[in-house]
């Protein structure tokens, strides 16, 4: 058995975002991750070296590029306490954990052997049509059209869905490998933080899931290059790793998550109102998200401030970023664990539609009541996995 891992694809996709020609998406030179044989082991690392919870690590120790920042990420940290468990009881309700997702679509940017990937961490099978509520799909079928030039492409709808919580994010060998220029004073360098952003997240979620295989005594593959999460976690998300900057764009990915939230807010009380989110409980969880103060926070705007402003500046250049994220969609395609390719494209459209809602097509946003209930599904469901991959970060502090 053979597989190519998300690494393989967010270079891909870290490389289509470096130029502004469409010519830019042929195959790159880049070397990716490749795992021959199922991921299954009985290696059981020392219990003293992995404490309970998650290991001591601190979320970042770099100066950051962007200080303007700073008051963000501190009324962040603040409102995890109270946000995060909110999250934990998101992930359970079937409006932001069932997905109708294409896991059959063929790879559009580099040749692949196709091999099935027979290993339980990396598998996922589609529920069973019972447990989808017939209003979800109603509506997901109803939504299925799309806008020719918009920032989002999502798989069209199936009888097939699957479901986040029965099969959450976890380590499956994904390597981490990215980079990319996001310094730079325009909407290019924005987007890649944001990406970057993306990328980070998901690494904080494979540290996660390896502290936790290993803490329950299931262990890693000992021939695997990744078998101690503290040290992953300097690779790739540390000050001096491969990606120095990682951390801090995981909170510029935060900040554009809350702001557009914030904007889809009354869109979504008033889908409360319409009982099309769910019973009583669900209404009742997601209530306490939109009223939670930070979506309120003048400092988290900072993220959507900077890129708003950069766009403006270049809105005759808008349609690149929003076929990046079309191509950024499809390039999940190219990931044969289809754990990652799910999990991967509910962030890619999560991301997607939070540049919707804070950018739309001339930077100033866009009209709240045509995005789909899959987007904005997705988008709570991102910023869910963006406050896990946070609270990661700052386990130790």
């Amino acid at each position: 058995m053979r597989f190519s891992h998300l690494s393989y694809a967010t270079v891909v996709a870290s490389v289509c975002l470096v130029s502004s020609s469409v010519s830019a998406f042929g195959p790159p030179n880049v070397r990716s991750s490749i795992v021959t044989g199922p991921i299954v082991s009985t290696f059981t690392a020392p219990r003293q070296s992995f404490p309970r919870g998650v290991f001591h690590m601190k979320a970042t120790v770099a100066a950051l590029h962007d200080e303007t920042l700073a008051p963000g990420i501190d009324a962040i940290d603040s409102s995890l306490p109270t946000l995060a468990p909110l999250f934990q009881e998101l992930r359970t309700l079937p409006y932001f954990r069932l997905y109708s997702c294409d896991m059959l679509a063929s790879c559009e940017y580099i040749p692949q052997e196709l091999f099935e990937c027979y290993t339980e961490s990396c598998e996922i099978y589609p529920v069973d049509d019972e447990e989808v509520p017939a209003d979800i799909k109603q509506s997901d079928f109803d939504e299925h059209e799309f806008e020719l030039d918009g920032w989002a492409r999502w798989d069209m709808p199936s009888d097939d869905y699957y479901d986040t919580e029965q099969f959450p994010e976890d380590f499956t060998g994904y390597d981490g490998i990215e980079g990319d220029e996001y310094d730079a004073d325009n909407w290019k360098a924005d987007f890649n933080k944001a990406v970057s952003g993306l990328h980070a997240m998901v690494s904080a979620q494979v540290v996660r899931g390896m502290a936790e295989k290993i803490e329950s005594g299931e262990g890693l593959d000992p021939s695997s290059p990744w078998t101690d999460p503290r040290a992953e976690f300097d690779r790739r998300l540390g000050p001096e790793g491969e990606t120095p900057e990682a951390v801090e764009n995981l909170y510029f990915g935060m900040m554009l998550l809350l702001s557009a939230v914030k904007a889809a807010r009354e869109r979504l009380l008033e889908d409360c109102d319409n009982g099309k989110i769910g019973d009583d409980q669900a209404v009742e969880i997601l209530r306490a998200i939109l009223q939670h103060p930070l979506l309120d926070e003048p400092s988290i705007e900072a993220a959507s401030r900077r890129l708003r402003t950069h766009a403006s500046q270049d809105v005759n250049s808008l349609w690149e970023a929003r076929m990046r994220t079309r191509d950024l969609m499809r390039v999940m395609n190219c990931v044969q664990c289809n754990k990652c390719r799910f999990h991967g494209k509910i962030g890619t459209l999560g991301l997607s539609t939070a540049l919707q809602l804070v950018v739309g097509h001339r930077g100033t946003g866009c009209d709240v009541s045509k995005i789909h209930r899959v987007e904005l599904a997705a988008l709570v469901t991102t910023m869910g996995k963006f406050s896990r991959g946070i609270e990661l970060c700052l386990s130790a502090q």
